[in-house]
């Protein structure tokens, strides 16, 4: 994993064009992490003026093809770091001959990117009416932006129960796994309140992780409720869901059926996805 020093950083925020009169700003590439040869997550600095709701998304930007050209490639990646970090962090599958991906298989430390400068999206606990527990159900990259909801301490104060369903293929796809755990220990989260439970779903590797199917099928036989010893019920729970496609559409109708609701005309409800795919 390739690092750029604090030096470097400052150096860089004293020079780089701040994109002026652009929708987007050029920032640096901190740090790459490989958890998998296709699966990384990396750090890129984070220009003074974005501002975004934990949950949400940006657009990130690469020189694709011919560099003479200046082709760029915009893709969208929900945000993983803090809202109050000075770094931006996102995770990322490389697909193999992507328009995107092939450029971002490329990137190294130091390496520049756009980002836009705004943030877009609805998967936010401010869609959510009160309640007493939160349900993150994700798909591989879909952790993503609830690792940012993790980092802010306002979510530890608001709940009694964090529960995070995190669903891959195989185990080393399980990014970030030490981190979650490890969150509540933090100086910010001195007083936190919620108690996290953190439950790893693992489906094409045999003996991996107790819960081996997926998420919806989880739901469907009450397998997930009872690892979570907590019951999803309307009046307490509110659940946030991002991922695959396939997966998005099955727990909304399992969930809508059940009486949860989105947010409609500013009344919060009880459920809410990404939708950027």
């Amino acid at each position: 994993m390739g690092v750029v020093t604090e030096a470097d950083q400052a150096a860089f925020r004293q020079d780089r064009n701040d994109g002026r009169g652009e929708k987007w700003t050029t920032e640096r590439v901190l740090s790459i992490r490989y958890w998998t040869p296709t699966l990384l997550s990396f750090r890129t600095t984070r220009y003074r003026g974005f501002r975004f709701t934990p949950g949400h998304y940006t657009r990130l930007g690469l020189r694709a093809g011919d560099a003479s050209r200046g082709d760029v490639v915009w893709r969208p990646f929900s945000v993983a770091s803090a809202a109050y970090e000075d770094f931006l962090e996102f995770i990322a599958v490389l697909v193999p001959g992507g328009e995107f991906s092939e450029p971002l298989r490329q990137l190294r430390a130091g390496d520049t990117m756009r980002v836009d400068k705004a943030s877009y999206g609805f998967l936010g606990v401010d869609q959510l009416a009160p309640g007493k527990d939160l349900w993150l159900l994700a798909s591989g990259t879909g952790l993503g932006p609830f690792l940012s909801i993790l980092r802010d301490p306002a979510v530890w104060q608001s709940y009694q129960r964090l529960i995070v369903a995190h669903s891959v293929r195989h185990s080393s796809e399980l990014a970030w796994r030490d981190e979650i755990g490890g969150i509540k220990d933090g100086e910010l989260f001195a007083d936190a309140k919620a108690a996290l439970t953190y439950l790893p779903v693992v489906t094409r590797e045999p003996g991996a992780s107790t819960l081996a199917e997926r998420i919806p099928l989880l739901l469907g036989d009450g397998r997930l409720e009872q690892a979570a010893a907590c019951p999803l019920r309307v009046a307490t729970s509110r659940v946030l869901v991002c991922g695959n496609p396939e997966m998005t559409r099955e727990l909304r109708q399992w969930l809508a059926a059940r009486g949860f609701a989105t947010n409609r005309r500013g009344v919060p409800g009880q459920m809410a996805f990404e939708k950027y795919w």
